[in-house]
């Protein structure tokens, strides 16, 4: 038998194990079956005795994890881009086998590394993980969808940290807390199982603590917000028959809701501001002025046979300002290498696919009696491009159009990294979406309401500003990129004192 092959039972079982882990994420955030999912597959690497046997298990598990997690890849290409089925079905697998390369990588290297039982699963595991999704979460521009540490908002017990390491430093101390229950069970020693346990508990009891530390300061009085949820289908949003009736659609919502910020959802306004009749964009900002606020609505700017950006844009009281996308989505709002890839544009039928991109020095916008750190669809994902607004911002607002998901797990997950965003960063989060998920998130990362998906409506409530920096927005990502170099550069000394 080739031991350096794992059995079908243990590839089947990382397999399961990863698909399980989803359940850890909005929308069933049961987060102990997250963490659990990864002792279980952290006990199979410390079984693992090759590279290639490593890789296999890694590969398994996130191969069962990205097909479970993010298998409405497949929704937005068949559904909404128009691909054959067959050919959906295919990109999507071959997408999520490429994210399971990274948890394969990790498999790989920690069998690899000449390191004793208790270093490999207390330090090198911890730390491969997180690099590991660090580095998904930016090669490429980035996916860091599904980053584990994001199970843990708002409930799990490790919440506490996020305003200090953010979501990575996260991801680092859950995997740690999983390294110590695989390695408390792997090692055959009573000893080893009472150390895990106290590890374990040190971890939770270290997040609990943090909990309870304001790291920011209430700022001023509240804000009412009215967040408008229009439910436009997505086959229908950019049809040109169909302008009027959103234009008016919205209106009548934003007159209907009373509120010194009135938020619009991304391209809630399909067509350029430049096309807007005039009548129209005088009665927004009529409606701003009359509730003592501002509109921000989510369309396109600049002209489509120039540079053009998606955008908000505020109309009202204060003078009308932009904030334009920074990161863009590549293949949806920008092609890499025309030249190359132009081809994609013929198999996906996507409005607008090459937007041009915002300047990163975009500082808040001052509107509704806040100054707002706008984002738009998925820059939320982004927590280190976030605090580039801070700390001088009292309010974040996300705008997004989830309608290419369809229902599915998207809007949830995504729901779930604003809520991250909002604890890492100590501010309140409003998201204005199209189909979902429109919710008002506090400064804790926690949902005060939200409308249900797929339904057009109004949510209504108040924002308390707030003023001051967590240490993540101070630092951002620095510290735990340096303390894992540090610990690199340890594993260094180790593995050459050993070969020589």
């Amino acid at each position: 038998m080739n031991r350096s092959i794992p059995s079908r039972r243990t590839l089947a079982a990382s397999l399961a194990t990863g698909a399980l882990g989803v359940a850890g994420f909005a929308p069933l955030s049961v987060w102990p079956l997250a963490a659990a999912s990864l002792a279980l597959l952290f006990a199979l690497f410390l079984r693992t005795t090759s590279t290639r046997a490593g890789f296999l298990v890694g590969f398994a598990w996130g191969l069962g994890f990205f097909l479970a997690g993010v298998s409405w890849v497949y929704v937005s290409l068949s559904v909404y881009g128009g691909m054959m089925p067959w050919l959906a079905a295919l990109a999507t697998l071959l997408f999520c086998a490429f994210l399971a390369l990274f948890p394969a990588a990790v498999g790989a290297a920690q069998a690899r590394w000449p390191a004793s039982p208790a270093l490999r699963a207390l330090v090198l595991l911890p730390l491969l993980w997180g690099a590991s999704e660090w580095l998904r979460g930016w090669i490429f521009t980035g996916f860091p969808w599904l980053v584990m540490g994001y199970s843990q908002v708002p409930a799990g017990p490790l919440a506490g940290y996020a305003p200090v390491v953010g979501v990575y430093g996260l991801s680092s101390l859950l995997a740690l807390a999983a390294a110590f229950a695989a390695w408390g069970f792997a090692v055959p020693r009573r000893a080893a199982l009472a150390w895990s346990t106290a590890g374990i508990v040190a971890i939770g009891v270290g997040g609990q603590a943090l909990r309870g530390i304001a790291w920011t300061t209430p700022d001023g009085a509240p804000t009412s917000v009215a967040l408008l949820q229009g439910n436009v289908p997505q086959d229908m949003k950019w049809r040109p028959e169909n302008i009027r009736s959103t234009l008016d659609a919205y209106y009548r919502m934003a007159a209907a809701s009373p509120a010194q910020l009135v938020v619009l959802p991304e391209t809630a306004l399909p067509l350029f501001e430049a096309d807007l009749p005039r009548a129209d964009r005088t009665l927004l900002v009529e409606l701003g002025r009359h509730h003592g606020g501002d509109v921000l609505s989510g369309m396109p700017t600049g002209t489509l046979d120039g540079a053009y950006y998606n955008s908000v844009v505020s109309l009202g009281t204060a003078p009308s300002q932009r904030y334009h996308k920074v990161h863009l989505v590549p293949f949806g709002e920008y092609l890499p290498q025309r030249a190359v890839w132009g081809w994609v544009l013929d198999v996906l039928h996507i409005p607008l696919s090459d937007f041009a991109r915002g300047g990163i020095d975009q500082r808040p916008l001052a509107v509704g009696g806040q100054r707002v750190a706008a984002n738009i669809c998925y820059e939320d994902a982004f927590g280190e491009e976030i605090i580039r607004q801070l700390p001088e911002a009292s309010v974040l607002i996300n705008v997004s159009n989830l309608a290419w998901f369809g229902d599915s797990l998207a809007p949830w997950q995504h729901a779930q990294m604003s809520q991250m965003r909002a604890l890492e960063t100590g501010r309140m989060m409003l998201r204005a979406t199209n189909t979902g998920v429109t919710a008002i998130i506090d400064a804790h990362g926690r949902m005060l309401a939200h409308l249900p998906l797929f339904t057009a409506g109004s949510l209504k409530g108040e924002i308390q500003a707030y003023a001051g920096s967590t240490p993540y927005v101070r630092w951002g990502n620095a510290p735990v990129l340096a303390f894992w170099g540090v610990l690199v550069a340890g594993l260094l000394g180790v593995a050459l004192r050993q070969r020589l």
